[in-house]
């Protein structure tokens, strides 16, 4: 899992980094350029744009004189825009590569540029440096880098975002945002989505090892550590190895969300499945998901089963016995969704009850009944923490960059996920996952992460290819595909 520092560590995180490695300060800055245009090269939209960088005089500007340097090498036209008074204001790999900059680049003062009919803004003016209040002299420039209409990416972070909190100043609204390293706490909050865009994260090759030398209880999952996380079954495994599942859910009108909830499950890798439902409701089940079987009236034999959900589509009314029933008499983690988490909300006595470990994934209309209100997305992102940390629990706060907070303190935020996953039934798809890794014996943590990541990717996959017209059964029949995508078998 790849660490989320804050922007203050930056510069040491760097120097430790040079330390280390033996590689100077320019090298880096070199790589981290590199890393941009290779991403940048790769895109096709931007194929034969103009490119307009417009770069300030610290090292965020110096990465953008460095990628200006290496697009022009790549027979791109590119036209540099300078955003400082004097060059010996520049740091000094900022100047280093001014002075390689190869005589083709146009270089150009701020207060003589006209934005051209069409091209590619790179906005390389203000890093992950900046503190409080934004200097007078910086508005004009944003405000002209937001004026153009064009695509506009953002070198680490947006210009005059904080690293750390909210887009409390006047900054650029990026289309995308090519991040070093890690991805800074700012571009993973809700409140400057506008601002971001669509985020990219660029490895410059420093290490984990080094990465750990920092405090830090966030990160970041990586395509790289979810192999790793999967238990491999042997050529002689059987259906009860993949794990025995019971979900409860689905009520009149909501036999959707259990049909989504069970079907995910078996897509994921369950060899068992059991739906529990109203007597009047169990021919929706056998006949939508004939893989399943299907269980009514009294909960009997719990312990038989290895993991158990419960809550997509059950309604409230009548229910509390049951859900109190479970979490008396089963005694390993079970996963909570939905009309679960809306029954422990009115109940809250029945929060003690829950097995140690198990799973809770609240939206966040369901997070405020359940916790309570935030006044913003870091505020409730704390709150999130101490429900973990006190009641012994994982919570899986689910939105973009859902986050996974456990019963240690430590909160993990998804990388993959889609805006086009914002559908009806997307959450169940995702109870049926985690039920399903839960099931198949994985430990809660392992479950968690590897379900909310499998689910954003299924959604990626699925999304790209639907776009608007993406459903949540659409997510269900990509989850075999992410298997493929990340050599699992």
């Amino acid at each position: 899992m790849q660490k989320i520092l804050k922007g203050s560590q930056v510069k040491e995180l760097d120097s430790t980094h040079i330390q280390k490695s033996g590689q100077s300060s320019q090298e880096l800055m070199e790589v981290a350029a590199l890393g941009f245009v290779h991403w940048y090269i790769s895109q096709s939209k931007f194929e034969g744009l103009l490119v307009i960088i417009f770069v300030g005089s610290g090292n965020n500007g110096g990465d953008g004189l460095a990628i200006a340097r290496i697009l022009t090498n790549h027979s791109y036209q590119v036209s540099v825009i300078k955003c400082f008074e004097n060059e010996d204001r520049l740091s000094n790999d900022a100047l280093d590569n001014l002075n390689l900059l190869p005589d083709s680049v146009e270089l150009i003062e701020f207060d003589n540029f006209h934005f051209p009919k069409e091209g590619v803004l790179i906005d390389s003016y203000l890093g992950v440096g900046l503190k409080g209040e934004l200097r007078e002299s910086s508005i004009p420039i944003i405000n002209l880098i937001n004026e153009f209409e064009g695509l506009v990416i953002s070198v680490d972070v947006p210009s005059g975002m904080l690293s750390d909190g909210f887009n409390k100043n006047k900054c650029v609204k990026a289309d995308y945002t090519v991040t070093f390293a890690f991805p800074k706490l700012s571009l993973l909050i809700p409140e400057n989505g506008e601002s971001v865009g669509e985020l990219i994260q660029v490895d410059i090759g420093i290490e984990e090892s080094t990465f750990n030398q920092f405090d830090s209880d966030f990160y970041y999952i990586l395509r790289k550590d979810i192999p790793k996380l999967h238990k491999e079954f042997n050529k002689f495994a059987y259906k009860g190895d993949y794990g025995k599942v019971l979900i409860a859910g689905g009520s009149p009108g909501k036999m959707g969300a259990l049909v989504l909830a069970s079907r995910s499950a078996l897509r994921s890798g369950s060899g068992l499945v059991t739906c529990h439902v109203e007597e009047t409701e169990r021919h929706i089940i056998q006949t939508a998901v004939p893989e399943a079987m299907a269980t009514w009236g009294l909960l009997a034999n719990l312990e038989y089963y290895d993991a158990i959900g419960i809550g997509p589509g059950w309604g409230q009314e009548g229910r509390k016995h049951l859900l109190n029933q479970i979490l008396e008499e089963y005694e390993k983690p079970v996963v909570i969704d939905a009309d679960g988490l809306n029954i422990l909300a009115r109940n809250r006595e029945l929060i003690d009850l829950i097995p140690k470990n198990s799973i809770l994934t609240p939206h966040i209309g369901e997070f405020n009944r359940l916790v309570g209100e935030a006044k913003d997305h870091l505020e409730r992102l704390e709150m999130a923490k101490e429900f973990a940390v006190k009641q012994g629990l994982i919570l899986v706060l689910k939105g973009a960059n859902t986050v996974i907070s456990l019963p240690n303190g430590d909160q993990y935020f998804n990388s993959t996920g889609t805006k086009y996953m914002a559908t009806g039934g997307s959450g169940d798809v995702l109870t049926g996952m985690i039920t399903s890794f839960l099931g198949q014996g994985y430990n809660p943590v392992n479950a968690a992460i590897c379900g909310v990541y499998h689910h954003g990717l299924a959604g990626e996959i699925s999304g790209e290819k639907k776009r608007k017209g993406c459903v949540a059964s659409d997510l269900i029949e990509a989850i075999p595909e992410t298997y493929l995508l990340l050599d699992i078998s």
